[in-house]
């Protein structure tokens, strides 16, 4: 079970339908991390928690979920979000090996 730091119960969810993984309490959306689904990709553009409940850990325990659902499905991960981008980078050491690096010599932009 996940808590919030003051030890509400935080239920965590992938919502396919609406492109995000979210995070709910007493069944209320207190944050979301907006993805774009592809074969063998999850793209993570936006994340938000709701003023309210900034924090409380409710940020961390969604991306590290939703994180570990893109591993436990096989794909990777591309963190265009800042917020995700910099979870990455502070746990490099779990989930360095789940982000997308394009091929070397792989054209870059459009």
């Amino acid at each position: 079970m996940t808590t919030t730091a003051d030890g509400r119960t935080i239920q965590l969810s992938r919502d396919d339908e609406d492109a995000r993984y979210a995070a709910r309490i007493d069944g209320a959306l207190v944050g979301e991390a907006d993805v774009v689904l592809s074969p063998g990709l999850v793209v993570f553009t936006h994340t938000i928690i709701d003023a309210a409940f900034e924090g409380q850990g409710i940020g961390t325990a969604l991306v590290r979920f939703a994180l570990d659902d893109v591993r436990a499905s096989g794909a990777l991960a591309l963190p265009y979000c800042p917020f995700v981008r910099s979870f990455v980078k502070r746990h490099a050491d779990e989930y360095g090996d789940l982000v997308y690096r394009p091929p070397a010599g792989a054209a870059e932009g459009f």
